[in-house]
């Protein structure tokens, strides 16, 4: 497949000193205490991007947007920046909290460039971190945490949905075609986001966001060639 879609770094942020143990689970908690995350950046003053780049460990946050973000709940900000302690201020005068691992559960993020190769996807692939979301959430969308993972976006061809360097939720419980959506699939043993629609002869059209990738078509007796890793079900939010 004539594909060449190279990744890019992202920025961080400013840096500040906390430390990174852990930090990027915290936030996630601070920010999923509000009814979105675009909520929490807006209170963070921050830009929604910058908000999920701190929560996937990219960079340092800015000591500000998260005295904000944690002002707004009531949350300590030695909890955040140390882990110890109470989440909220004055919590031991409260019922107990329950435990942070017991509400979130933790996705891994795979570096789907180490994805080449026949066999499981996964295997032989580093696991770069861990991405908190609260089960709850979760379980709202009808997904099972044990199900998912989640892979950066690697090019432009789904430009104007996703970027280069996106991170993007798989759920591997759905890994045939349902309709028409956004898919991880493997083509020349790499893995693609790409949107996938049936077609009524059967075959199976796949299309990039960006118009300059013309559409690939799957004839009906080819699907077998198709591998389908899972749906894409988040990616900053759900789509």
């Amino acid at each position: 497949m004539p594909y060449d879609e190279k990744k890019q770094k992202k920025l961080a942020g400013k840096d500040v000193s906390f430390p990174y143990s852990g930090l990027e689970t915290r936030i996630a908690a601070v920010a999923d205490l509000y009814e979105s995350r675009k909520q929490a950046a807006l209170t963070a003053d921050a830009a929604l991007s910058s908000l999920q780049r701190w929560i996937a460990g990219e960079g340092m946050p800015a000591f500000d947007s998260v005295a904000l973000l944690a002002a707004a709940k009531g949350v300590s900000l030695d909890w955040i920046a140390t882990g110890k302690g109470e989440m909220f201020v004055g919590a031991a005068k409260k019922e107990p909290v329950a435990d942070i691992e017991d509400v979130y559960s933790h996705v891994p993020l795979y570096d789907a460039r180490c994805s080449a190769g026949h066999g499981s996807w996964t295997e032989g692939t580093k696991v770069l971190t861990h991405l908190a979301f609260t089960t709850y959430s979760l379980r709202k969308k009808g997904l099972e945490p044990s199900k998912l993972s989640a892979i950066r976006v690697d090019g432009d061809s789904m430009e104007g949905l996703l970027s280069d360097g996106d991170t993007v939720m798989i759920d591997h419980g759905r890994n045939s075609l349902e309709g028409e959506a956004v898919y991880v699939i493997r083509l020349d043993d790499h893995l693609y986001a790409k949107r996938l629609q049936r077609q009524f002869d059967g075959s199976v059209s796949i299309i990039s966001q960006n118009k300059e990738y013309q559409p690939m078509v799957v004839p009906k007796e080819r699907l077998g060639d198709l591998e389908i890793i899972g749906r894409v079900v988040w990616a900053g939010g759900w789509i």
